[in-house]
């Protein structure tokens, strides 16, 4: 079955840069579109990126040009570069194999905060 582990989140002052980590296993991998999506307090589940399988890259326009999504099929893994980070960034970030959060493991709080 899908098991997806985030990682990598943490506190970062505003301006500033995180990577955060999917680790993927139990599914083919390189065969799936895969999604970052967060949860602000209090807020429901917001798509940010998404990354096809070829590694077209789509993102939401509150974090274009900010972030970028890759991801390494040889590792089934998938990553999010978040730079110029600003407190509205403020969430727990889970990866997904699609838009509703399918999948999704314990998610990587990002708290952005000086």
């Amino acid at each position: 079955q899908v098991q997806l582990v985030e990682s990598g989140g943490g506190l970062a002052q505003p301006g500033g840069s995180l990577r955060l980590s999917c680790a993927a296993s139990g599914f083919a991998f390189n065969n799936y579109r895969m999604y970052w999506l967060r949860q602000a307090p209090g807020k429901g589940l917001e798509w940010v990126s998404s990354i096809s399988t070829s590694g077209r890259a789509y993102y939401a326009e509150s974090v274009k040009d900010r972030f970028t999504i890759f991801r390494d099929n040889a590792k089934n893994s998938m990553y999010l570069q978040m730079n110029s980070l600003k407190s509205d960034d403020t969430a727990v970030y889970y990866c997904a194999v699609d838009s509703a959060g399918t999948g999704r493991g314990q998610g990587t709080q990002v708290t952005v905060s000086s």
